[in-house]
């Protein structure tokens, strides 16, 4: 025997050494974004490593251009158009094709303008586009969160580009629904996603958390930078803070049954509902 051909003999007796690929992921989360918005594959990104893979569909959303860039506040109307048929439902239908366990809207805002009946009726409307995937949404999975938090005194923080009026349609979707919220407003750093830091919003929170008294605070907007903080915020702040991404993420994996393990990102994770 050659000494190639007693290399290749011992070779194939010995275990293999594959990287990971990505196709071992315990569970599949699909989202449905913005077409220009980065910020939801981000931060459910960085909560999902290594246990879960992500997988985005994108729907065309007026009010961004291309480079994720807005107005300084967005207008209404594709706000409001952005939960229309048919156009969410085939951009659900097309994703659910994929062999996911559950998918999460991750739009805040419409659900603002549409109100907590309207954004059930959504989901009813929706569930069968998706194949029989569990379907969660940002604010469906908030009031989720905010019962099993036990949450009695909630702020509200929302983007900076979101204006008084949808601030005030947000503070009304979920008093409709009896949560005390004792502060809503936007954001007070500069309109834009790129001028949301971590530094900044900490500094916001700890402002809001100190004039009003709050136990949970709710950082809403998919598209406003926020996980990074959560332990900070919770650890250094003594509240419980929820953000829109990591909702719809713990919501989904509720709503599979299925035991994944997350690390860090907040109490939310450690909770049932």
């Amino acid at each position: 025997m050659s000494r190639h051909d007693a290399l290749t003999a011992r070779a194939s007796l010995e275990p293999r050494r594959w990287r990971r690929d990505g196709w071992d992921a315990g569970l599949r989360f699909g989202a449905i974004v913005p077409h220009a918005d980065i910020g939801p594959e981000c931060e459910l990104g960085a909560m999902a490593w290594p246990n879960v893979s992500v997988h985005a569909g994108r729907l065309y959303f007026s009010a961004m251009r291309a480079g994720g860039e807005m107005d300084e506040t967005i207008p209404h109307a594709p706000v409001a158009s952005f939960a229309d048929a048919p156009y969410l439902d085939d951009a659900v239908e097309h994703l659910a094709a994929s062999p996911l366990d559950v998918i999460g809207l991750a739009f805040t805002s419409s659900a603002y303008k549409h109100g907590s009946s309207g954004e059930q009726q959504l989901v009813e409307r929706l569930a069968p586009r998706a194949r029989g995937i569990p379907l969660t949404t940002t604010c469906l999975a908030a009031a989720a969160a905010f019962d099993a938090l036990g949450s009695r005194r909630i702020a509200l923080v929302n983007p900076p580009w979101f204006d008084a009026d949808l601030d005030q349609a947000g503070a009304r979707y979920f008093e409709e629904q009896s949560f005390n919220i004792v502060h809503h407003g936007p954001c007070g750093l500069p309109s834009g996603q790129r001028h949301i830091t971590p530094d900044g919003l900490f500094s916001w929170i700890r402002k809001i958390v100190s004039d009003h008294r709050v136990d949970t605070v709710f950082i809403a907007g998919n598209g406003q930078r926020a996980v990074g903080i959560i332990d900070e915020v919770e650890s250094t702040l003594g509240i419980r803070m929820v953000t829109a991404n990591q909702l719809i993420f713990w919501h989904g994996l509720k709503l599979t049954g299925k035991s994944v393990e997350i690390r860090s990102y907040g109490r939310l994770f450690q909770t049932r509902f």
